[in-house]
């Protein structure tokens, strides 16, 4: 008996590691100053730019949309949408990303998919400016069948303390401005699975591929749109759309003594959430609480501002809508 017979490879996360180097430097910037393999990964940021600089953390996964992923055998865009999730929970802070840690944890290791997930992970890292600096794989037979996998990452970013994003000064009266996402992000998967199951390869109508591709549609980074309005007097308040839908996830940030008021027919709702809903007869309070529903974003913007928003949003070729309002309870 030996560790290989046991069923954890070190030769074969050895072989990982070596594939992966040449990509993980592609997203080091000046600020890192040591190479994938060290115990410990260094960051030096500069902060000379800032009056007050504040750390702005979080962690995530991508939930059981890592299932599709493994069953279509396509591994690249997981990676990329654990990335954007991240960027996203921190961007509607204030916060500009500066690096980024992943974890991957298997039944089995296989060099070639996790280095596919890795590349997802490289190709989101460097649109969206953020260094990935290590991580952690981790070989676990007895704990994940061999051909699972899970996948989670932090994520370290930097704001001015003078530019935080919490929602505090939103008032009654503020409207509700929602960016589309592109599909199911990375939440509601397992109940999307559970309706579309054995269909992942079925073309229904509304869709430009099968089910499965649909699913597996990257999680949209909003960093380009929202990172220039940093400071903006105009912006109260912005939520990320994922886990508890569009009103759960605003409500975050909603001080108290306010409510929303959502127009849910506003916006143009992708064909995939219309799919789930009929082909699992999912009651429509259930879709709102599970899905984003086609609003990966929503910014509180203060009424005078609305206008000008909307400018600016298409002036860069953003799809927006103007989706309620905030009112008192």
């Amino acid at each position: 008996m030996d560790y290989k017979k046991a069923g954890v490879d070190i030769s074969a996360g050895e072989e990982f590691v070596r594939m992966i180097k040449p990509q993980v430097r592609q997203t080091f910037t000046r600020n890192v100053i040591t190479d994938i393999g060290a115990f410990g990964g260094f960051f030096q940021p500069d902060f000379s730019g800032y009056n007050k600089p504040v750390l702005v953390s979080s962690i995530d996964g991508v939930g059981t949309k890592l299932k599709i992923a493994i069953e279509l055998g396509i591994y690249d865009t997981v990676g990329s949408c654990l990335v954007n999730h991240c960027v996203n929970d921190i961007a509607v802070c204030g916060a500009k990303p500066l690096f980024f840690l992943d974890y991957y944890a298997c039944g089995k290791l296989t060099p070639a998919i996790a280095a596919g997930v890795v590349t997802g992970m490289v190709n989101a890292c460097r649109e969206n400016g953020c260094a990935l600096i290590g991580g952690e794989t981790a070989e676990m037979p007895g704990v994940y069948d061999e051909a699972d996998f899970d996948l989670a990452g932090s994520i370290v970013g930097v704001v001015d303390h003078e530019k935080i994003v919490n929602g505090s000064s939103i008032e009654a009266g503020d409207l509700l401005i929602g960016l589309p996402s592109s599909g199911l992000h990375t939440n509601g998967y397992s109940l999307a699975r559970k309706v579309l199951e054995g269909r992942m390869q079925d073309r229904f109508e509304g869709l430009d591929g099968t089910a499965g591709e649909e699913l597996l549609k990257v999680h949209r980074s909003y960093l380009s749109v929202i990172g220039p309005l940093s400071g903006s007097p105009d912006v109260r308040g912005l939520s990320h759309i994922t886990g508890g839908g569009l009103t759960g996830n605003t409500m975050r940030i909603i001080p108290k003594g306010l409510t929303l008021s959502v127009d849910w027919s506003s916006w143009p709702e992708p064909a995939i959430f219309d799919i789930i809903r009929k082909e699992g007869d999912v009651p429509e309070e259930d879709m709102r609480r599970t899905f984003n529903l086609g609003i990966g974003l929503v910014m509180v913007i203060r009424q005078e501002g609305a206008t000008r928003m909307m400018e600016y949003l298409k002036s860069i070729g953003e799809i927006a809508y103007i989706i309620g309002s905030v009112t008192t309870t």
